[in-house]
């Protein structure tokens, strides 16, 4: 896995280098930013720094802020890719806790201590969905299928390692199932798991509960549990924990900025994130997509991140994944 990463990251595609590159240029960093989702289009990362993108551009914090795609392997071709950027103050990324299950599984050669942590922004809860027509109305009529075959009872989401997936192992613990007969289907967004359990290639899947909001409320999908500590408000959807299985992770979502830049320069982007997380538009997207505000900077956020990091390797360590 390790060489794939490299080799991902070396071929990353020359447009979107090249439109890094340019967004980078200068030194006045309100002038042009990059934000990197490193996800496709449509999934959590990029609905997160799109939402910044209008925050920042609706009031003025940075004159021309653009958004790049760079999928893969749970975030870290993205990360490797801000890695070789040193000194190059004006493109930021997402992270959170996708990529730290991505760094653990892939072994990834890059982790969040060659980048320079700026802020924790938000969290959300994954939700496990199924297609309206689905004969599962509960997660124990799920389950009880699930334990007849379960090699032969797919799920999908996220990248492999990724919350998503850490969810389905640890509800298999729960049911008595051994995580090591699980079958996952990785996918790069939300998006892509709906039009995988739609097809009937998989039979269930998790990601964040906005990815599959709207299509909950259109009637399309039905959600049989959230991995939150209690019911989300505006929906009448059952946590796991309520239903007997203690399941409750939450995904965080933060923003890095490359190696080589001036503890000046890291300032002035802690003082944009700062500026746009107080914006009205942040406070409504953050109301909209059932984000919860979790703002956490400076060396408490490194403490957070390195506490994460343990958590999720001795999961992932535990789950033979």
């Amino acid at each position: 896995m390790t060489v794939y990463g490299v080799v991902a990251a070396a071929v990353i595609g020359l447009a979107s280098f090249t439109s890094i590159q340019a967004a980078s240029g200068g030194s006045d960093l309100r002038a042009n930013m990059t934000l990197i989702a490193p996800a496709s289009a449509g999934g959590g990362w990029d609905t997160f720094v799109r939402e910044q993108q209008q925050a920042m551009r609706t009031n003025n914090i940075v004159n021309n802020a653009q958004v790049v795609n760079i999928p893969g392997a749970g975030g870290t071709i993205g990360l490797g890719q801000l890695t070789t950027m040193e000194g190059q103050a004006s493109t930021i990324m997402s992270t959170g806790t996708v990529m730290l299950g991505g760094i653990a599984l892939n072994d990834s050669p890059v982790g969040l201590d060659d980048v320079r942590p700026i802020a924790r922004m938000a969290e959300e809860y994954d939700a496990l969905v199924v297609p309206a027509d689905s004969p599962y109305d509960s997660l124990d009529e799920l389950i009880a299928d699930w334990k007849k075959d379960p090699k032969a009872f797919p799920f999908t989401g996220g990248s492999a390692g990724s919350i998503d997936h850490l969810i389905i192992a640890d509800l298999a613990l729960q049911a008595g199932i051994d995580p090591a007969d699980i079958t996952y289907i990785p996918k790069t967004s939300g998006g892509e798991a709906i039009q995988t359990i739609s097809s009937g290639t998989a039979k269930a899947a998790t990601s964040g509960f906005t990815e599959f909001a709207d299509q909950v409320e259109a009637g399309r999908l039905k959600i049989l549990g959230v991995a939150a500590p209690e019911r989300l408000e505006g929906f009448d959807a059952p946590t796991f924990k309520e239903q007997g299985y203690d399941v409750e992770l939450t995904n965080w979502r933060g923003m890095v900025a490359p190696p080589g830049i001036t503890d000046e320069e890291f300032a002035e982007l802690q003082a944009i994130i700062a500026e746009t997380v107080e914006t009205p538009e942040w406070r409504e997207a953050l109301e909209r997509n059932q984000w919860q505000d979790v703002y956490l900077t400076g060396p408490e956020f490194e403490q957070f991140i390195e506490e994460d990091r343990a958590e999720i390797e001795a999961l992932i360590e535990e789950l033979d994944l």
